[in-house]
């Protein structure tokens, strides 16, 4: 009776223990999905006195991204010390430059003995760490240990340009927020931030050889209300807001932490009333011009036959080469209607000197010349897909948006293309219902849509494929007023962007995203991320 006694306790004390086993060895639930996982048995615990443990200076300062989380989300207090040594139950930072990875590649072994993260570069620490964080809780609550499952993971990027875009001059968005738009792309692995300082509605940064340019040019008078449409009204509320020298600087460093870069935009020759309102001898006509209230395109543009024009945007990239340290500089190249040009003497005499038949091929002088400027300075050029009409500058980079074509026409040109059509990449579009959703320029895109693009058109070569340089998803703020209103459009999309530029190609799976959201969008609430839950009800 004793021995069927002891058989039954120890059965059920086994049945206990697997049951606990199962509960607390969480699921692995990343976004984006990393290119080679396999799961392992077992768990590893990361305890207040657990070692955190890094081989060089540049491994430590990355540490810190991981302490930090370990104390903010379960008041975890530890932190990483320099040594050669690697304790047991250890948690192991190494950057390894003889290791073979990519500089944003990294490896990550968890197993009950410790946790060890290696890459050739901090990107790649960096990213590793991101992926760590993943597979700890997503609430914020105060925790004695921290589990992780066993696994292994070796895992690089699909795509070099992995970009998100802001625009901050049809609304302002406070450099508070623009921090928090870049700790949320940082956590998705994004490493682009295209950012649009300037435009009919507002001039966003300072120039100091040109202070009209925020006295007068950040500032609209008022606004339009709604989408205009029968009735047309304005709110006759002045408007305006810029970005200090000092802001930009912290703002790029901020992002440089985090191993983003920052593409700045200035706007040219198109959409430009913002300048042409503070200095109106860059037009044609000489004005007078105001800072527009409404969106859309208006047909003032800068003077191509004026000298002055050149020596402006000439003095304000020497002032945003010295503040952004990015490879390229943005100078939009869009709509930018011709009709001025058309009657302008000084634009006329421009194309009759350079033997230009028609006003695209103005254009194609004007962004040509800037190209010129910009490599002076070491710096490359990329801009909207327009770029190409009357022929496009020898080295400069397309970020096609008019659809694909643009793009295919580079990239079988030889130039180095950004994707960013906007029927998949555009996140100012409704993402469900209009009817349920806060006003949106209009269009339609679900995260499902944004998750199932594919940045590299069929249609290319080998060769031409690999001048895909990735693609960005674009936010256009004309109905965005409020940071929380911007969160809203992009998340979750970015995630599914997130997915479609890190992953391997042919990894994607919506069900399996979906799944995996789950887990992220709990992250999203913990961050207080003001997320669309269209798909998460």
């Amino acid at each position: 009776m004793n021995s069927l006694r002891f058989l039954i306790i120890s059965l059920v004390f086994i049945s206990f223990m697997s049951c606990k086993e199962e509960v607390i060895r969480p699921e692995v639930k990343l976004v984006p999905q990393p290119a080679m996982l396999i799961d392992r048995e077992g768990t590893f615990a990361i305890l207040p006195e657990t070692p955190l443990v890094v081989n060089n200076e540049e491994a430590l300062k990355v540490s810190g991204f991981l302490t930090k989380h370990l104390e903010d989300f379960y008041g975890i207090k530890n932190s990483g010390r320099l040594t050669a040594s690697e304790p047991k139950k250890s948690i192991s930072l190494k950057i390894d430059k003889s290791s073979g990875l990519g500089k944003e590649a990294y490896n990550l072994s968890v197993n009950p003995k410790g946790v060890t993260l290696v890459a050739s570069e901090p990107n790649g620490l960096f990213y590793g760490i991101q992926t760590l964080i993943q597979l700890m809780p997503s609430s914020r609550k105060k925790l004695t240990e921290v589990i992780l499952p066993a696994l292994e993971i070796k895992d690089s990027p699909r795509f070099t340009w992995r970009g998100l875009h802001l625009d901050v001059c049809r609304h302002f968005m406070p450099k508070e927020f623009v921090k928090k738009y870049l700790d949320y792309m940082a956590m998705h692995k994004f490493n682009t931030f295209h950012w649009h300082l300037t435009e009919d509605q507002g001039w966003r940064i300072e120039i100091k050889k040109y202070p009209k340019l925020t006295e007068v040019g950040s500032i609209r008078k008022e606004t339009l209300i709604g989408h205009g449409r029968n009735p047309v009204n304005y709110d006759n509320t002045p408007y305006g807001g810029f970005y200090s020298q000092e802001d930009v600087k912290e703002i790029v460093q901020y992002a440089a932490d985090r191993f983003i870069t920052v593409v700045p935009e200035i706007e040219m020759p198109g959409h430009a009333l913002s300048a042409l309102a503070s200095y109106p001898e860059l037009g044609c006509t000489g004005g007078p011009y105001e800072v527009a209230t409404r969106w859309g395109v208006f047909d003032d543009v800068y003077c191509a036959g004026k000298e002055e024009t050149f020596t402006f945007l000439q003095d304000v990239i020497d002032e945003i080469v010295t503040l952004f340290p990015s490879e390229y500089i943005h100078i939009g190249g869009d709509e930018c209607p011709k009709t001025k040009w058309q009657k302008c003497p000084l634009c006329q005499k421009r194309m009759r000197q350079d033997s230009l038949t028609t006003e695209h091929e103005l254009q194609s002088y004007f962004v040509q010349r800037m190209e010129k400027y910009l490599n002076s300075k070491g710096k490359k050029l990329i801009g909207w897909d327009e770029i190409l009409e009357g022929g496009l500058a020898p080295n400069a980079a397309v970020m096609s948006w008019r659809e694909e074509e643009g793009g295919i026409a580079a990239a079988k040109q030889h130039h180095f293309v950004v994707m960013t059509p906007g029927k998949y990449c555009y996140f100012d579009h409704y993402q469900t219902d209009p009817k349920t959703e806060p006003l949106a320029i209009g269009g339609f895109l679900p995260l499902k849509q944004v998750y199932e693009y594919e940045p590299v058109p069929s249609s290319l070569t080998e060769e031409e494929a690999s001048y895909i340089m990735g693609a960005q998803g674009n936010v256009w703020t004309e109905y965005m007023k409020t940071s929380q209103h911007v969160e809203y459009m992009v998340y979750p999309r970015a995630a599914a962007l997130a997915e479609v530029v890190w992953s391997p190609k042919g990894s994607k799976n919506y069900e399996g995203f979906q799944h995996r959201m789950a887990e992220q969008i709990k992250r999203y609430d913990a961050y207080g991320i003001n997320y669309c839950k269209a798909e998460f009800k």
